[in-house]
């Protein structure tokens, strides 16, 4: 499903990402992370729905979790190098989503600096939080993810 997004906020949070928190390939990553573990069906996926900009909010105002998400994200792309010899973001959804099952079970063919599943884990929570979160927290753009589970918000 393509982006509906405008090419200004989708730059804007991958500018934001790469220049102050992650590395270029450290959001490909995550990106591509985000896109399976949420992907795009009826409702938009993770990225669209501002999960990016969720990360962005979080590692900026949660610094704790910043070197954990690096070294994860830099572990899951050595990952998918190792084993399939492509980068993380460069694979087939299907392969993606294998390569994170092995992850989320701990059978991983490199040497982690943290456990891999308690990474895939925070991971998952996170992407999670951003997508159903108040939008004021950076994600659930447009509140989507609330009008994809029926909930309304009521004052």
């Amino acid at each position: 499903m393509p982006t509906s997004l405008p090419l200004t906020e989708l730059l804007l949070t991958e500018l934001l990402l790469t220049e102050l928190l992650l590395t270029g390939a450290q959001v490909e990553t995550l990106r591509a992370a985000v896109d399976r573990i949420l992907p795009a069906d009826d409702a938009p996926g993770g990225w669209e729905v501002g999960v990016g900009d969720y990360f962005a909010s979080l590692l900026t105002r949660e610094p704790q979790f910043l070197v954990p998400t690096r070294t994860g994200l830099d572990a899951l792309d050595a990952e998918a190098q190792a084993t399939v010899g492509r980068s993380f973001a460069a694979l087939m959804p299907d392969v993606q989503d294998c390569l994170l099952t092995r992850i989320e079970a701990g059978d991983v063919r490199t040497d982690w600096p943290i456990p891999a599943a308690d990474f895939f884990r925070r991971l998952v929570s996170q992407a999670m939080e951003g997508y159903y979160a108040d939008p004021g927290n950076g994600g659930n753009k447009g509140e989507a993810a609330w009008k994809m589970i029926g909930f309304r918000v009521t004052v």
